[in-house]
């Protein structure tokens, strides 16, 4: 099972080392840019999830392509 924490600054070294000290799990931090792109992954599915629960208005892959 993998599992995204967040933590505090102050207290990251605390369970990085507190993880690591485990023989059963493998920690490493993700980079700046890995963090972002996971939020943005998230809300994504999240705003799937309300276009087929009818809770938000899809647009078409026309549309998105015009944008660009």
């Amino acid at each position: 099972m993998k599992v995204i924490l967040d933590i505090k600054d102050s207290k990251a070294a605390f369970v990085m080392e507190l993880l690591s000290s485990l023989s059963f799990v493998k920690a490493r931090p993700l980079s700046d840019e890995n963090a972002v792109l996971v939020d943005e992954i998230k809300e994504a599915v999240e705003d799937l999830k309300l276009v087929r629960q009818g809770k938000l208005k899809a647009r078409s892959a026309r549309d998105l392509i015009n944008e660009l």
